[in-house]
């Protein structure tokens, strides 16, 4: 697959710029709506992302002089050629409902981008936008736009109900740790794992000293919030509840469950928690659905850092390489998804059948059922195929929306269709 449309030769695109997938969805809606409205954590390539798409550009990150200007002279901070980037808007939230104003008057779309990497705590204002700002999550980078994906097996042509592409992964596993320990950060492209964990580990800290505790989030204890980090990050990719982050974070001294929730609460507003909501869908019998979220870090590079679990580490420990290689499935599963207008979801019944992901089309209701395995070994794939075949089994498509695919994912290894309808891919070929 080729990469987005390369932007126009007038806008502020950064030298070295790797192109994204919601690059695609960001030109969509500046054609559309009068703002757009980038979120996502620190890091993750927001304001790169912007300037590909705009013509100037003012920022309140670091900038105080900016950020008063904005509170006594709005129309000064809009003032610019469009699209204008308002980069990390949340500093100074009064902007928003200036913003909303000046779209009314004009009239005219594609006039603002705006970034943040906190979600307010109070979220009343920002939908006032409805209908004058549209929304774009940005992730971490995935390894199609990392470059160690080939995207040969494309998540468009298994929505469609194609055949997968067949093919051999070139990626070793090793590769694929790496990969997972530096995380889709563009500012560690490049970097070896060690240093990319240490950098991460400095993340970290950053969140729980500053962001949980002298800024937005202010009066969170960053002692308490390091064990939740970490007790996460051991519970990553499954459904463990908050009385059991609690009593994980500290075995001696369990957290109070109104501080685990509070905590919770602040790293995904912060973006650092991307839990996987349960698919709520229509089953054949009467097993119960599990409702739980998954948890997950935005990125699994986030979760080796708590667990500061290099390469080696991971794979002297094959059960918690398999929940955090999961997690890197889920976070590229979610990237191509939105390319293609799909929600991802997690599926589990009361039987213990499950699927570790759902990729479904929000309006016509198409869905991919998938289940990550570590190995390629022909019994681990029989394995997971067996088991998406009863997945499909169970759900009521009438109601539910038509099956699409079923897919397994493993690290390297080859990709095929089975004769079975099971299609197979390393998450080295797996792309938009």
């Amino acid at each position: 697959m080729t990469g987005p449309p390369a932007p126009p030769d007038d806008t502020l695109t950064p030298s070295g710029y790797q192109p994204r997938v919601a690059d695609a969805a960001i030109a969509e809606r500046l054609g559309s709506v009068g703002a757009v409205l980038i979120e996502g954590p620190k890091g993750c390539g927001k304001t790169w992302a912007a300037l590909r798409h705009c013509r100037s550009a003012v920022r309140f990150d670091g900038d105080a002089a900016t950020r008063r200007l904005a509170t006594v002279s709005p129309e000064a901070v809009l003032e610019g050629e469009a699209p204008r980037l308002l980069d990390e808007w949340q500093l100074a939230p009064e902007i928003w409902n200036h913003v909303r104003h000046a779209c009314d008057r004009s009239g005219e779309p594609g006039r603002f981008v705006l970034t943040g990497s906190t979600i307010p705590s109070d979220d009343i204002v920002r939908h006032s936008g409805a209908g004058r700002v549209a929304r774009t999550r940005l992730r971490p980078m995935s390894l199609w736009e990392s470059g160690l994906s080939s995207g040969l097996v494309s998540l468009r042509s298994l929505l469609a109900g194609e055949q997968a592409a067949s093919g051999a992964g070139e990626a070793r596993f090793r590769d694929v740790l790496e990969a997972l320990c530096v995380g889709g950060w563009p500012w560690l492209a490049g970097q070896s794992p060690e240093v990319a964990q240490r950098r991460l580990r400095d993340y970290l800290e950053e969140v729980r000293r500053l962001e949980t505790h002298d800024g937005p989030e202010r009066g969170r204890n960053p002692v308490l919030v390091e064990k939740l980090i970490t007790s996460v990050a051991r519970n990553t990719a499954t459904t463990a509840p908050n009385s059991r982050l609690a009593a994980d974070a500290d075995p001696d001294r369990p957290l109070n469950h109104q501080t685990v929730r509070a905590y919770l609460d602040a790293l995904t507003r912060l973006h650092i928690l991307d839990d996987l909501p349960a698919w709520p869908t229509h089953l054949r019998s009467r097993a119960r659905l599990t409702k739980s979220p998954k948890r997950h870090f935005v990125d699994p590079s986030l979760a080796a850092a708590a667990l500061r679990a290099g390469p080696d580490a991971l794979l002297a420990d094959l059960e918690a390489c398999g929940l955090l290689f999961e997690s890197l499935v889920v976070r590229d599963l979610r990237v191509y998804a939105e390319a293609h207008e799909c929600d991802v979801y997690h599926h589990r019944l009361s039987s213990g059948l499950e699927a570790d992901a759902i990729v479904r089309r929000r309006y016509t209701g198409e869905w991919i059922a998938v289940e990550v395995k570590l190995s390629h070994a022909p019994e681990a794939v029989d394995a997971a195929a067996r088991s998406l075949l009863r997945v499909a089994g169970a759900v009521d498509t009438a109601r539910a929306g038509p099956l699409a695919a079923l897919l397994v994912v493993t690290p390297t290894g080859y990709a095929y269709t089975r004769p079975d309808g099971v299609a197979v891919a390393p998450l080295t070929m797996l792309g938009p």
